[in-house]
């Protein structure tokens, strides 16, 4: 066996703890490698192993690593997720390679990818990304503006809205982690509860990292995104 292969293992193991020990079914949490700086056969490996759904924070690297992967395994069907921030003059890469967005926290990007997205693709899926906990260098919009965004999004054509994401800054005790994981959790809840017509489909809270993980799932997370776990630490070049 692979070290991905067994991390992969590993990390489904801990997934599968967290959720019998919070009362949860694990079909219920899906499991997102974050394969950025790691190359196509370390996502090879991990598709080896049983993993099909891949999170990318480079969207450069990620649409070449996207073409790599299909050209090497031209009849798999893999999702693959953008999980950086996105610039205005990238969003045309993200709505033409990827499945999923998770970093959409401005109607301009929304409006972009949705003018942007080829039509013979389905509709990409996206998810609002919150900033929960106010971090000063985080992205996302601020908690009491998402339904606002959400509706707004929601009224695009070719985008589906399935939910919320949220990267809070790192907190080094599990209660900490699970009070602003059950805030996203709340706030997630609120949203869902207003009926708002093209929101059929809103069931996606994407929570919780390698660090994280069990306190996210504790909370009510439905897809955790996980890298080091599965590929290893990562080494970054020089600024």
């Amino acid at each position: 066996m692979t070290t991905i292969a067994n991390n992969l293992q590993q990390v489904m193991g801990r997934i599968a703890q967290a959720c019998q020990a919070a009362g949860r079914d694990p079909a219920q949490v899906g499991l997102l490698a974050v394969s950025k700086t790691f190359g196509a056969d370390a996502v090879l490996e991990a598709v080896a192993a049983g993993q099909h759904a891949f999170g990318e924070n480079y969207i450069q690297e990620g649409v070449d690593k996207i073409a790599a992967v299909r050209a090497a395994l031209p009849d798999v069907a893999l999702q693959w997720h953008c999980i950086g921030p996105i610039q205005s003059n990238k969003t045309r890469l993200v709505a033409e390679h990827f499945d999923w967005v998770h970093t959409v926290d401005r109607l301009k990007i929304a409006e972009r990818l949705s003018a942007q997205r080829p039509d013979h693709l389905s509709p990409l899926q996206i998810c609002i990304q919150v900033n929960i906990d106010g971090g000063p260098t985080k992205s996302g919009v601020a908690p009491a503006e998402a339904l606002d965004l959400v509706r707004a999004v929601a009224k695009l054509p070719r985008l589906v809205v399935r939910g919320l994401m949220s990267i809070p800054d790192h907190a080094p005790e599990l209660e900490a982690q699970l009070a602003i994981h059950t805030s996203a959790r709340r706030l997630f809840d609120q949203i869902s509860a207003v009926g708002e017509p093209g929101l059929g489909q809103f069931d996606t809270l994407s929570l919780g990292m390698t660090a994280d993980l069990e306190a996210a799932i504790q909370a009510g997370s439905t897809l955790v995104r996980v890298g080091t776990g599965i590929f290893g630490g990562r080494t970054y070049p020089a600024a």
